[in-house]
């Protein structure tokens, strides 16, 4: 049989298409991983994995072993998380995936606490697109997943946390940074810039520019808010930015105006989802509740509970 390790190097090789890649998500050496998927084709006589010199592809009889891994690695975390809750205390490592959109402006302030509540247990965040989480939630990747709703999957417990504003953000010599107030007519046949697609907020900049008469530039889309950001101040567009990164990054930025759109209350819903089966849903629900209370005692000028 192959052993457990040898199923994540495999499941690890068919998400990144690269040995490299798949050796530094699984801690591991590349000539190691390469050692050990050599050696998992050889005890199962088949060859899983096309390899060239681009990378690595899965075999049809690869990913029909791929899709077995996953089930047998999200069963081997069960069993590893009911132990580690054996006499009622939370312990062992949860593993989260959030977009990059909301990881490096909540957990700051909410991992330091959570720590204190649960020092035995271990976080390991990713960040991964919010189209693709609900998929490696229900794969077993994560434990839980921290995302802008609406996310879909009967499967899931899902449990909204906050509403986080988005602000209409200039570059500070643009013509509606001389305004008191933006109104939804003001918008209208403006340029808006905004992430490209798997973001919520690209889809989410898409519907206000539907609703405002603005125009989204599809030609100028950013790979981060950091990218974005640079883009407004040269002056492609406008956008729409989340809060919390308002707040960390954006305050003292002279070269911006941050604004509020009169009239019109525009914000997204992060939310929090777990696997139905899993054995830690009474963990979840005390941390989507500690997260709630944290969101509005840190961030209640700018965030509001769901």
């Amino acid at each position: 049989m192959p052993s457990l390790r040898q199923l994540e190097y495999l499941v690890a090789l068919a998400d990144t298409r690269h040995f490299r890649r798949a050796a530094e998500r699984t801690n591991t050496t590349q000539p190691t991983l390469s050692e050990q998927i050599k050696a998992l084709e050889d005890r199962l006589g088949a060859q899983l994995i096309e390899r060239s010199r681009s990378g690595a592809l899965l075999t049809p009889t690869g990913a029909r072993i791929v899709e077995i891994a996953r089930r047998i690695i999200a069963d081997a975390s069960e069993i590893r998380s009911i132990a580690a809750m054996d006499d009622g205390t939370p312990r062992g490592v949860l593993r989260v995936g959030l977009p990059s959109t909301i990881g490096p402006y909540l957990l700051p302030t909410v991992v330091p606490i959570l720590h204190r509540t649960y020092p035995d247990l271990k976080l390991y965040a990713r960040e991964e697109l919010p189209s693709t989480l609900p998929r490696s939630l229900e794969e077993g990747v994560y434990d839980f997943v921290l995302t802008p709703l609406p996310a879909r999957g009967e499967e899931f417990v899902t449990v909204d946390l906050f509403r986080e504003p988005l602000y209409l953000t200039v570059a500070a010599d643009h013509p509606l940074a001389r305004k008191a107030k933006v109104e939804r007519s003001d918008l209208n046949g403006q340029e808006i810039l905004t992430l490209g697609p798997g973001h919520q907020l690209h889809d989410a900049v898409l519907a206000l520019c539907e609703e405002f008469g603005a125009r989204v530039r599809l030609d100028y889309e950013g790979t981060s808010l950091d990218m974005v950001r640079e883009m407004v101040i040269t002056g492609l567009g406008i956008t729409f930015m989340p809060a919390l990164y308002v707040r960390r990054e954006l305050r003292s930025d002279s070269s911006l105006k941050i604004m509020q759109l009169h009239g019109r209350s525009v914000y997204r819903t992060v939310g929090m989802l777990w696997r139905r089966t899993s054995s830690r849903g009474a963990i979840f629900e005390a941390m989507a509740s500690m997260i709630r209370d944290i969101v509005q005692r840190e961030f209640g000028d700018l965030a509001r509970l769901a």
